[in-house]
């Protein structure tokens, strides 16, 4: 049994949910998602509340009835409230552009990085700080990954592009040997 399927979700008033031809949709304030249901899940909406119930029940499908518990919950809040990840950089010379739906980044290569966003995606960038925002969480969470391979933080100095609540430990680096005489 699954303890986050078993949980009902709460549906809002200015949000729609409905399950049609093999798909769920949601439509809010923000927009409308959409997403594929799986065979084996049953979606019921009753007074304001979303059910996920299996319609067989085994134990190895209780992940399966965890997970879109969850999908459809993160859908809910996407259409309602919306998603952002904070990305921030630092380095010398690094600089970031946002125009449109595209962001152009300097991190000390002899090439300017260019990255176009899906549609659904928006950029701000406020000194060092990038926010990447949309409604659907898993969308926002790779722009914002793709975003921080282009520059990893390294280890020594902490330059480079991290999440704004990751830690970088720093390494000590090398030692100037003393010299005993």
């Amino acid at each position: 049994m699954s303890r986050i399927g078993k949980k009902p979700v709460i549906l809002p008033n200015n949000v729609e949910l409905k399950v049609q031809d093999g798909f769920i949709w949601t439509k809010g304030p923000k927009g409308e998602l959409k997403r594929p249901l799986d065979s084996r899940v049953e979606v019921k909406v009753e007074e304001g509340q979303v059910f996920v119930t299996l319609k067989e029940e085994r134990n190895d499908l209780s992940a399966i009835w965890g997970l879109y518990r969850s999908l459809i919950a993160n859908m809910i809040k996407g259409v309602e409230v919306g998603f952002e990840r904070i990305l921030t950089f630092q380095g010398v010379g690094f600089k970031a552009v946002a125009t449109g739906s595209t962001i152009e980044l300097n991190l000390g290569f002899s090439h300017p990085i260019k990255y176009e966003a899906p549609q659904e995606i928006t950029f701000k960038v406020e000194k060092n700080k990038i926010v990447v925002s949309g409604i659907d969480k898993e969308l926002v969470g790779h722009v914002a990954s793709s975003i921080r391979n282009f520059k990893k933080p390294e280890p020594y100095k902490g330059s480079g592009i991290k999440y704004a609540e990751e830690v970088i430990i720093k390494k000590a680096g090398k030692k100037a040997a003393t010299t005993a005489s």
